[in-house]
């Protein structure tokens, strides 16, 4: 492929934004995506391609650049020249990129490939961690599913069309989508494109969402004219879901502390035509209290490492810190411990988190089972969901009954 000199620039300063100053990625691809309007589909695809790829490998290809943070520009470019050799692509001879040894790449490359946490680039802490957690064979596989490129997973919007509807309108507008066997409301993209241009999305028939994400709303079981809470809803992709559901029947009531993302939600709920949703941001804890022992329904979709989702945010390995699994396991307890108490007799309640980590799943279950919060539920079933196995991101959910 011929490399132009503007698109490779816009990658490495998108790189210092994300591995210099923090920023993230998906926020500094959106940005840098925007900079050029002349930029066709296949520029706008290298550019994010590219980005994500050495966000993803970082490790790796710094290690054979033999380069170290904070990364100068002639770093990022010596790390995007390793990126660059390894696949495949003759570089320019520019004055940006001193003479790379390829020899010694792809055999400094081949070295480091026998050792887990440069191959599939991790930090050595979250190696240790996932290897005691997961053991060998299946930390092995699961960081190599989870460095994979995420699908693109469509949900139909249950409240405005059907599956088979949505997939005509699709393809109506060129986007070629299939069904995903053993997932109500999920279609796949078999080719990547940019499904929120459509006259569907406009429209409302359907968001973006990976199909584990999915299961979470339907293993609540809910049913239309119920009392639901959704505790920490965030902009509300697992609302919108449960509305369509509950068939905009009955009330739905999204809890959060960012009112923000509840402005989001707002915005996305009208979208949808889910008119059942009612958002409350958590500013004390009189707003949830309010509601202890009058909810049917109740989903904890707790924050987490988001271990399960790395193929979506690359970047979440780098910034996680080792002190931070400690601190979001103890603030998920006290979630689980204060939010239970919504749930009603008889009522219902699930506990999700996008991670792959006993610590913040089944082991969290069983502290609060054994809590005096937690004696009057029992655990009805768990799901734990494995990218290597699935496919698709990795996610826990319990269903807890409160008797």
């Amino acid at each position: 492929m011929k490399l132009h000199r503007n698109l490779v620039f816009a990658v490495i300063d998108a790189l210092n934004h994300i591995f210099n100053e923090g920023e993230y990625a998906d926020k500094v691809v959106q940005k840098t995506l925007r900079l050029d309007k002349r930029w066709g589909s296949r520029d706008r695809g290298f550019i994010a391609e590219t980005i994500y790829e050495m966000v993803r490998y970082k490790r790796l290809y710094t290690e054979i650049a033999e380069v170290k943070a904070p990364f100068s520009r002639p770093d990022l470019f010596r790390t995007w020249a390793v990126w660059a050799v390894l696949k495949g692509i003759s570089l320019p001879d520019w004055k940006q990129l001193e003479p790379t040894p390829e020899r010694r790449i792809k055999g400094k490359f081949d070295e480091l490939s026998k050792i887990r946490k440069f191959k599939e680039s991790v930090p050595d802490w979250i190696d240790e961690i996932c290897l005691k957690a997961l053991g060998d064979k299946l930390w092995t596989q699961e960081i190599a599913a989870l460095n994979k490129k995420a699908e693109v997973i469509l949900r139909t919007n249950t409240l405005k069309t059907t599956k088979e509807k949505l997939q005509k309108a699709l393809l109506n507008e060129g986007i070629v989508t299939e069904p995903i066997k053993g997932y109500a409301s999920a279609l796949r993209l078999p080719e990547r494109a940019n499904v929120f241009m459509t006259d569907s999305f406009k429209n409302g028939f359907f968001e973006v969402q990976d199909a584990s994400s999915q299961l979470v709303a339907e293993f609540l079981d809910v049913k239309p004219g119920q009392r639901v809470v959704d505790t920490c809803a965030g902009a509300g992709g697992k609302s919108l879901h449960l509305a369509a559901l509950m068939k905009n029947k009955g009330q739905l009531i999204a809890l959060d502390i960012y009112g923000s993302k509840l402005k989001e939600l707002k915005r996305r709920a009208r979208r949808n035509g889910a008119h059942n949703i009612e958002p409350r941001e958590i500013t004390s804890t009189k707003v949830f209290k309010k509601l202890y022992g009058s909810a049917d329904r109740v989903l904890i979709d707790a924050p987490c490492t988001g271990l399960g989702v790395l193929r979506r945010n690359p970047d979440t390995k780098w910034k996680l810190q080792p002190d931070f699994l400690e601190k979001i396991t103890k603030t998920q307890q006290e979630i689980l411990r204060s939010y239970s108490k919504i749930v009603k007799d008889g009522g219902k309640m699930v506990y999700a988190t996008c991670s792959i980590l006993p610590q913040e799943n089944n082991d969290q279950v069983n502290s609060f089972l054994a809590s005096e919060e937690g004696k009057s539920f029992s655990l009805t079933k768990e799901k734990k969901i494995y990218a290597s196995k699935s496919g698709f991101d990795g996610f826990y959910m319990a269903l807890l009954e409160k008797n």
